[in-house]
């Protein structure tokens, strides 16, 4: 359940990146704005990677969800990396990657195995 909040979270704050980034371009606080936005995607890949190590052993589960944790934590510091260099050329794709990868993770979070599905109307 948490690890699906962090899923949300971890979207939601990849959707205002490129909100920010606009910003970034046009006013002057537009810097600082974008680097709130990289703290906070930072900040959420750290603590996404402990809670699926905390929940790991306890539950009993697969060690999978560590491994999409710790591959977006990479993630996200390679694009920190590209950021402060100023590779935008890589660096708005890598985004672009990022945001679609966790849209494709937070959608199977919802329809996990063993959740009930929403029922469809009639």
């Amino acid at each position: 359940m948490v690890t699906n909040v962090l899923i949300a979270v971890r979207t939601l704050v990849l959707f205002i990146a490129p909100i920010t980034a606009g910003l970034l371009l046009t006013t002057p606080s537009g810097l600082a704005l974008h680097s709130a936005s990289a703290y906070t995607m930072f900040t959420v890949a750290v603590v996404h990677v402990i809670v699926t190590i905390v929940q790991w052993r306890p539950l009993g589960g697969s060690p999978q969800p560590i491994l999409y944790a710790a591959l977006f934590l990479a993630l996200t510091l390679v694009q920190v990396a590209l950021g402060i260099a100023g590779v935008a050329v890589a660096h708005v794709p890598l985004g672009v990657l990022m945001f679609g990868l966790s849209l494709v993770q937070l959608s199977r979070a919802r329809t996990e195995p063993g959740r009930p599905r929403p029922e469809r109307p009639a």
